[in-house]
């Protein structure tokens, strides 16, 4: 009984304290990033799909540009992908993709095509991952170091199983992150 009384009396204090709820909110945006960045190398077992794990770093995007501006999913997926491209190899480069996955994520909100459900949540993700795949696919076809029949056998697995693994498990990391984003006040719209 003692830890849920405690519990109480922090919410009691941070909704006293508006800057700190805020405080609180980015903290949590900061943290998430960094927990999918440590989950990126990661294949627990039953999260891979041939060889395949979630793409979480676009599962991050995803759910930051579902209710924020263009320009904001933009600069996450700019930003996410400097960080990917700083644990992996740079060429081809990340930064495309997950810029391309913010910016339709966050056009395909202002249509106001998407609901807030797990449906729409997955069924987003499993469109960008594709998108974000094939963008992947398109650079490998530009720098010349793999035959073109290489990269598009290739591509459809890998398209595959990423977009099917991330879309399971996009809404598991969106709803909690929503949630915090929405009582933090840290939302654009």
């Amino acid at each position: 009984m003692m830890p849920f009384a405690a519990l109480t009396q922090f919410i009691q204090f941070v909704d006293r304290n508006p800057s700190l709820r805020g405080a609180i909110g980015y903290g949590m945006t900061v943290l998430s990033v960094l927990a999918c960045l440590l989950l990126l190398p990661t294949r627990f077992p039953g999260m891979e799909l041939a060889g395949i794990g979630p793409s979480w770093l676009l599962i991050w995007v995803v759910a930051w540009s579902l209710k924020r501006s263009v320009w904001s999913g933009m600069t996450a997926g700019l930003v996410l992908g400097l960080l990917q491209d700083a644990l992996t190899e740079n060429h081809p480069t990340h930064v495309l993709s997950l810029m391309l996955a913010g910016f339709l994520t966050s056009k395909l909100q202002k249509q106001r095509f998407l609901q807030e459900d797990f449906i729409s949540v997955a069924l987003v993700t499993f469109g960008m991952a594709v998108v974000a795949e094939t963008v992947m696919a398109l650079q490998f076809s530009f720098l010349g170091t793999r035959t073109l029949i290489d990269i598009w056998k290739h591509h459809q697995l890998i398209a595959l199983s990423s977009a099917i693994l991330s879309s399971l498990w996009a809404p598991v990391l969106y709803f909690p992150l929503n949630r915090g984003w929405r009582w933090s006040g840290i939302e654009d719209e």
